[in-house]
């Protein structure tokens, strides 16, 4: 994942009703209980059978930086998936997706409008149709310039052009630097 794609499932993460299991153990039996064998963790971590059996089991305890971050990921992946989908059902649906973001924004106008990039910091409530866009994208495995895309559309019709209200010869609005990027449901 990337920049859109890691703020998406951050948003959705916002949504456990429950903490994810914290320790390396704790973590390994779930992905176990999960995937129903050992040998499948062990294959999707890169790591021995043994491994895995020896975090099951408590005789490890402290993983290396890189697998601590593998398992976690995978962890936080497959965890309460029925939470995670009615959180983005809901927001596809009834409430929308709010982006909060600092970035060097510029677009396409007509000539005689200034259209030099300029930093922005906005945070601008997208309505679900743009949500529902931006979780159907990030689950079909789209690029995050893909996801940057749709964003900036959302942000086109919703901030820049206010619905229709203003700035209807608008072209495209494009991110060309960000600096900071967060959603919420």
């Amino acid at each position: 994942m990337s920049l859109f794609g890691d703020g998406l499932e951050a948003a959705v993460q916002k949504a456990f009703t429950r903490p994810a299991p914290k320790s390396a153990g704790a973590q390994m039996r779930y992905l176990v209980k999960q995937l129903k064998s050992t040998k499948a963790v062990a294959q999707m971590l890169r790591v021995s059978q043994r491994t895995v059996e020896r975090y099951v089991k408590d005789q490890l305890k402290k993983p290396r930086p890189d697998l601590a971050a593998r398992l976690e990921r995978e962890v936080k992946k497959r965890w309460q998936p029925q939470v995670r989908a009615k959180a983005k059902a809901k927001a596809a649906s009834t409430g929308g997706i709010v982006i909060d973001t600092r970035a060097r924004m510029g677009y396409t106008a007509p000539i005689g409008s200034t259209d030099q990039d300029r930093i922005r910091h906005l945070t601008v409530a997208l309505p679900p149709p743009y949500a529902a866009r931006l979780f159907d994208a990030q689950e079909a495995g789209v690029s995050d310039a893909r996801l940057q895309e749709i964003a900036a559309e959302a942000l086109k019709e919703v901030y820049f052009q206010d619905g229709g209200r203003r700035a209807g010869s608008l072209e495209e609005v494009r991110f060309t630097d960000i600096e900071h990027l967060e959603f919420d449901l």
